[in-house]
């Protein structure tokens, strides 16, 4: 069984305080722009089915579901989360959907993926990798669970490019984000989401992480003026 560092266990503390409010925050948060960064994410897969796509980090189960809706239902989905309160949430999510019989959700962290090498045709982790504490270890992990060909798609904030767009940016994710959120949520929470961001490295330092642990062809897609980038490798 894995152990979380000190760090770890205050992330997965502080996630299972806003769970119930997650999904509405994140709308709320994001004006709804979160559903089209997700559905691009997952476009890049390149599953056609049959095959297993692994969604770590999966929260209440959104990019999982949106696997679903992209793939056939000869597609099989497994959500892991280190956060029991998400994946009691996901789990209520995934039954109440037509996907039910296709996805299966479990608490378990991404630097410990509880799977056998070469298990999956696709991997994505989605606003997840900036929170694993040791995130060469879990790039690792993502590696190894994935077979030979097999593609890790990474959807994470990241800083914009354009220098006016940038200052409008960091007033709101430094200035009003952290407020709306403490109104609805735990203030603590949503002033950790815009350091988090800020804290985590360039995109050319990210591939180069991907890179060193073995993944190939490693590019990334900028979205919404850089606001998120999706990151793509191949093992």
């Amino acid at each position: 069984m894995y152990a979380l560092s000190e760090k770890g266990e205050r992330i997965r503390a502080m996630f299972g305080s806003i769970a119930p409010r997650y999904d509405l925050l994140n709308r709320l948060l994001s004006l709804g722009i979160d559903r089209r960064w997700r559905r691009f994410a997952v476009g890049k897969i390149g599953v056609k089915g049959p095959g297993k796509v692994l969604d770590v980090a999966t929260g209440t189960g959104d990019v999982a579901l949106e696997i679903a809706s992209q793939t056939p239902a000869s597609v099989e989905i497994v959500g892991i989360d280190f956060t029991p309160e998400m994946i009691e949430l996901g789990r209520v999510k995934v039954q109440q959907s037509r996907h039910a019989q296709r996805i299966q959700l479990q608490v378990a962290p991404c630097e410990d993926i509880p799977y056998e090498d070469g298990t999956f045709d696709a991997a994505t982790i989605s606003f997840g990798i900036r929170n694993v504490v040791d995130r060469i270890k879990g790039l690792t992990e993502m590696r190894r669970a994935l077979k030979v060909g097999g593609k890790i798609v990474i959807l994470e904030f990241s800083t914009p490019t354009l220098p006016v767009f940038k200052d409008l940016y960091h007033f709101y994710f430094l200035k009003v984000l952290p407020k709306i959120g403490g109104a609805f949520s735990r203030f603590s929470a949503y002033q950790y989401l815009p350091d988090s961001v800020l804290e985590f490295p360039s995109r050319d330092e990210f591939k180069g992480m991907m890179q060193q642990v073995g993944f190939k062809d490693v590019h990334h897609f900028d979205l919404t003026g850089g606001i998120a980038t999706v990151y793509v490798g191949t093992k």
